[in-house]
Order: structure tokens, then sequence, then C-alpha cells
């Protein structure tokens, strides 16, 4: 049987773990899956793969995961029964998706010791993520030995930003002494459209300014001048910025003191409030933007409200954006909203004609989860409507770290 490289790529959460092996040659997608509730009574592992004949295969377990060290042993022995693995050795590498790098790692790494002490230290900065990293990290190395293994940061893409879009208007000792200064996230999916975009427009990456605008339950604007990100919307942690599905968002960060005061709320309480009680959700009670619309077509004036601050919040980023990069190429709007949500890209970009930006209104509607540009064609920036793939990205970027090998005996 003829050797190619496979590449299993794993996003560990605090209870769950998402995952999907490619076939680098082509990059087809080999299989994939989700444990979801571990540690939980109701944990559900969904798995997909391709068989011998090329089709999909699909099983759900009901079986409860106790850690995620079973989860991990569960992927394994679900790769190996499905038969696209014989053996995990067969692995050329495995790709792991960590939020937080701080200002340690620029770029996708070889996990070492070092590394692996990196993204702890980096632990107090992304407390509700890096730790959960790190436990899929050490499960997979302590259960697939001798096959490399690679940390993509979902903050690299931005470490490209100049010093004045970064820092905070802080003293200067909390930025030398705590790390306190922008960060930015989404990174891995931001890089991975932009150089979609590029293929797309049939330019040198290099070449391009664009605006991404990544929108889901969690949602961030970037600006990328000539290939690189000089600026983003979220900050030190994924709070700032555009409304999201449970997070507020850019606010006046004095409504902190005063909830303190007037409310009595804890910090712990506060964080919970402005991370997971906010956004979508704290406007008008549902933070699927499917069920948002559903309500705001029902009359629900809240729903409406809460899509008008969503949209608004996101023109505003791409107003303040082509200001910072001078000319746009593109606006690209991608992730599950961003892709899918004609309503929200079409109110996003009104009454910005002057910037150049006008919706054809037979183009937008469509939804083919192919590359698309919905802008009129008289215009002078191009509007993309591009599917991101931020597991495939993670793989591509964990195949430039992985040493040449030998095909396995």
């Amino acid at each position: 049987m003829e050797w190619t490289m496979k590449i299993l790529v794993i996003n560990s959460g605090s209870s769950s773990i998402k995952y999907s092996l490619f076939e680098m040659d082509d990059l087809t997608v080999l299989a994939s899956g989700v444990i979801e509730r571990i540690a939980e009574l109701n944990s559900q592992h969904l798995f997909q793969w391709q068989d011998r004949e090329g089709q999909l295969q699909t099983t759900a377990s009901k079986t409860r995961i106790e850690s995620h060290q079973q989860g991990i042993t569960e992927i394994i022995k679900q790769l190996i029964a499905a038969s696209v693995l014989i053996k995990m050795s067969d692995l050329s590498g495995i790709g792991h998706r960590v939020v937080h790098g701080g200002e340690l790692f620029h770029q996708p790494v070889l996990i070492d010791d070092f590394v692996l002490e990196g993204i702890r230290k980096m632990i107090p900065l992304a407390p509700l993520h890096n730790p959960a990293n790190l436990t899929g990290i050490e499960m997979c190395l302590q259960q697939v030995q001798n096959v490399p293994q690679v940390a993509v940061f979902d903050t690299a893409f931005h470490q490209t930003m100049p010093a004045y879009a970064y820092h905070y208007a802080l003293p200067k000792v909390l930025y030398e002494q705590e790390q306190v200064r922008r960060y930015g996230f989404h990174g891995t999916s931001h890089y991975y459209v932009a150089k979609q975009a590029a293929i797309f427009l049939n330019k040198p990456l290099q070449g391009l300014n664009l605006i991404v605008l990544h929108l889901g339950n969690g949602a961030s604007a970037t600006a990328i001048k000539q290939g690189e990100s000089v600026d983003t919307s979220m900050g030190m942690t994924p709070l700032e910025g555009l409304v999201m599905g449970t997070r507020c968002g850019d606010i006046d960060p004095a409504i902190t003191f005063y909830l303190s005061r007037n409310k009595g709320l804890s910090n712990q309480e506060i964080d919970t409030l402005f991370n997971k009680q906010s956004g979508l959700k704290g406007i008008c009670g549902a933070n699927d933007m499917r069920t948002v619309h559903q309500m705001a077509n029902s009359g629900d004036e809240e729903a409406q409200l809460a899509l008008d601050i969503y949209c608004y919040r996101i023109k505003k980023y791409i107003g303040a954006y082509f200001a910072v990069l001078g000319t746009v190429d593109a606006v690209i709007f991608t992730g599950g909203v961003g892709e899918n949500d004609a309503y929200i890209r079409e109110k996003s970009c009104e009454g910005l004609s002057l910037f150049g930006l006008e919706i054809d209104s037979e183009k937008h509607t469509q939804t083919d989860h192919e590359i698309i540009d919905i802008a009129k064609q008289e215009c002078s920036v191009d509007i993309l409507v591009i599917p991101t793939n931020e597991e495939l990205e993670i793989a591509l970027q964990s195949k430039v770290c992985i040493p040449p090998l030998k095909a396995p005996n």
C-alpha cells in the first residue's frame, strides 16, 4: 500500500475534543469527530469517516467519557476500528490548536518541554482555554509516542501588529510585568481566508489589503495590510470588539466598577456576566443567530435591536479599518454567520458605498459553500464570502513543522 502523509488535528476544549484526520497529498478529510460533555452523564462521541469505497459513514456513541485521557483513547480506537489508520505510528504528525501563545510564540512549533512550559505560562492570559489545550496535548504525548506533534496558536497571526496597535494606554509596568496588551484571536481562520482570497483574486497575498470579518458565536475583525495583520478587534482576551453570541464586546470599562459598587457583584460574577450572559443573549435572550432572526421576524423588538447593534458594530469596525489601511482590496465575510447570513452581510455594508462597498442583491443570497464575490460589478472593493477551515489550516501549518521522514515500515 502506498504511504501518504496523514496529519491528525486535535482541538481540546474544557469539556470537549474536536478532531479531524487529513490526507495531506490531496487535503482529503479521512475522518472527523467530536466528543462532547466530557465527565458528564450525557457524554457523546460523534464520528464520521470514509470507508474503502469512499462512502461517508457515521456513528454516534453515548458511552460516558470520564476524562480527556479516555477521550483520546476513544479517538484512537475509532480511527483504527474504521481502518483509516492501521496503527497510530502511521501518522506523520498531530497538530494541536492552542488559543493563547502570548508574545512567546509567533508561529507554529514542534512540541517539546520548552513549548509545554510556555503554554503553561500563558494560562493566566487564557484560563478557560489553555489548560484544556494543554491537557489534550499531554494526553496525546502519552498515548501517541514517536509521532511529531505541533502547537498552532490562535494569536500567532496577529504578532505582526505594530506597537501602537497592540499597546493599551495603561501604565507601562502592566505590559512589562503582566503582559497586558492586545493579542487578538481567530488568527488561524483570518490567515486561512486571506490566503483563499489571494488565490481567488489571483494576486499575491503580500500585495493585498483586506478586512476580514469572522462572524460566529465568537466574532472578530482583522485589518490585513500586505498580507499581515496590523490590527484586530479582540484584545488581551476574546471579550473585546464585536458583539458576539454571549460576549458583550466593546464596553466602557467603568461599567465593571459600577456593577461592583451598585450591585455588589464579584469579579467572577462580572466575568460570567460579560462572557456568558451578554451579547445577543443579553439583549434578547437568544445567542443562536437563527433563533434571533426568527424572533425578529415574529415582531420581537429586542431581537431586532440585537441584530441592529450587531450589524452597527461590524460597520463601525469596517470604517475604522478602512482608515487604518488607506486602500482596501476586499472585505471578507467568514464563519458560520458570515458565510450563511445574507441579512447580516447586507446590513453591515449598508450605507458604505462611499468606501466602494455595495452588495449585489442577487449574488449575496447564494449559499453554495464556495468562494463568491457579492459586490456589484462596478464597485472598487470586492466583498467576498469565503468558507473558513481552521482544522485544515492547522494541518497545513503543522505540515511545515514536521521534519521529513521516510514512510513507516
